[in-house]
């Protein structure tokens, strides 16, 4: 991923998988999608915890993003990145894990942290060694405890932090078209998967980014 003070000025997409799909057709699915759109990186982000599962998820989903020069990082499993020849991890608590990773992974690996609606936690993060940050989500999901990621962290992460910030959570044309001024990365995933026509979804969704 690129650094901020690097990054286009038009934010990039980072796609993140369902939390579960059928092994025998995603990858076709992937596929098309990211010969579609231009993609920065994808997430695998699974519910599932078996190393099986995501061990075969991974060796299925490397080989399509890896064939199109395309990073491919893992939700939460630091110890499993290396292993699965992957290009990072995402952590899920804010700055609670980033060292561990760090000094786990070395410094060539990608270490994200999502850190919820919290600036200072992300600051914490970025502090702590964290390569990216992501804060959400930005519009009421249903989910958590709905405190949502300010448009003025976004304002103020743009001027006065290069580390990269990523949007995530909540996403619809509306708040695209509001934080792409101010974001490095829109994290996409929820948004496009329970639709019928992903691609298309995805295409609609991005359209204030050009």
């Amino acid at each position: 991923m690129t650094d901020a003070s690097d990054a286009p000025q038009t934010p990039q997409i980072y796609l993140i998988t369902p939390p579960d799909f059928e092994l025998s057709s995603f990858p076709g699915k992937l596929s098309g999608i990211l010969d579609s759109v231009e993609t920065a990186c994808v997430r695998l982000s699974l519910a599932a915890s078996d190393e099986d599962d995501v061990s075969r998820a991974a060796d299925l989903l490397r080989e399509v993003c890896h064939a199109r020069d395309i990073p491919l990082i893992l939700d939460t499993h630091v110890r499993l990145v290396e292993k699965l020849g992957l290009d990072g991890v995402h952590l899920q608590d804010g700055a609670r894990t980033v060292r561990f990773a760090r000094k786990e992974l070395g410094a060539d690996v990608v270490i994200g942290a999502f850190a919820g609606a919290s600036r200072h936690e992300g600051m914490n993060a970025g502090e702590s060694g964290a390569d990216y940050v992501a804060l959400g989500p930005l519009s009421d999901t249903g989910l958590g405890a709905g405190e949502l990621a300010q448009l003025e962290d976004f304002e103020f992460w743009s001027q006065m932090i290069e580390l990269p910030i990523v949007a995530e959570g909540g996403l619809s044309v509306e708040v695209i078209e509001t934080f792409a001024p101010f974001s490095d990365f829109f994290a996409i995933g929820p948004e496009i998967w329970k639709q019928d026509d992903p691609l298309t979804t995805l295409k609609s969704l991005t359209a204030p980014l050009g």
